[in-house]
């Protein structure tokens, strides 16, 4: 590890068990409403951890989310963390025209400002959604009013990413900045380096010097995510979906909270608009 530790963003996608993109063929939204709601508890846990070490996080919060638990959204904002937009229903962009992506990303950002009474910075795609094939995103969220998007994986992968994308954060558009997940490159190849259910399965050991080593090596923050559900051991089991789901959704979520225990006390982490936007402004584009 660096002399001098690195600050790195700590990002919770806050969603709900039954909104996750891989369960859409199985839940259609007009059942979310009818649905066990646990993000309340789940999200209320994860404030009690960060608490406990006095980190601050960013939490890229659904407006569908915000708008039923408003008090919720207070409290994160009331305990110094950043609010982000996850967009409002948790639709991929590949999935939406740009007209209905702009509808969407304008109104989260209106649903959450009202209720955290301060600026929403930041975006990030369901399902890290904005690829080749959808840049126009960047300019709806420069019309909507974003600063910084983190909504690419510069990895392969069979539902996201854009493999040949600049792995540290750069300017999309002369108002924007994409802050890319974390990837560890080896072998010409990018390795998945932030979290997610790759940090479910993997060793922690893994994990924690692939983190380490994009700070030792590359001398860039690093970002990590992860979900409320992904710490909720309790949360109903969706019948009818493929194994392959199943596993990725399922895997190793009773030792999560554990791992991520470990992971709080063995890195320095902060928020993304105070480690990416200060830098930006302070030192100018990273190249």
């Amino acid at each position: 590890m660096p002399a001098t530790p690195i600050t790195n963003a700590l990002t919770i996608d806050v969603e709900d068990y039954f909104q996750v993109s891989a369960f859409a063929p199985h839940i259609a939204r007009s059942e979310w409403s009818t649905r066990e709601c646990r993000v309340e508890r789940n999200v209320n846990a994860i404030l009690e951890m960060l608490s406990s070490r006095d980190i601050k996080a960013t939490f890229f919060t659904l407006g569908w989310i915000a708008e039923r638990y408003p008090q919720l959204v207070r409290q994160i904002v009331k305990e110094g963390h950043e609010l982000a937009s996850h967009g409002y229903g948790h639709e991929r962009a590949t999935d939406q025209t740009e007209a209905a992506f702009f509808a969407d990303i304008h109104l989260a950002k209106i649903v959450l400002e009202d209720l955290a009474d301060s600026e929403i910075k930041g975006y990030r795609a369901p399902s890290f959604s904005i690829s080749t094939g959808n840049l126009w995103a960047f300019d709806s969220l420069v019309r909507a009013g974003y600063r910084y998007s983190s909504s690419v994986y510069p990895i392969q992968h069979d539902h996201y990413g854009m493999p040949d994308s600049p792995r540290f954060a750069h300017e999309v558009r002369p108002s924007l900045i994409e802050i890319p997940i974390t990837t560890m490159r080896v072998l010409n190849r990018n390795l998945p380096s932030s979290g997610g259910g790759y940090f479910r399965l993997l060793p922690y050991a893994l994990s924690r010097w692939m983190l380490g080593r994009v700070n030792e090596r590359d001398r860039e923050a690093g970002i990590f995510y992860f979900h409320p559900w992904e710490i909720d051991t309790g949360q109903p089991r969706i019948p009818g979906i493929s194994r392959k789901t199943r596993f990725r959704h399922y895997v190793n979520i009773s030792r999560m909270q554990g791992r991520l225990n470990r992971l709080l006390g063995d890195f320095k982490w902060g928020r993304m608009d105070h480690i990416f936007l200060d830098k930006f402004i302070k030192h100018g584009p990273v190249v």
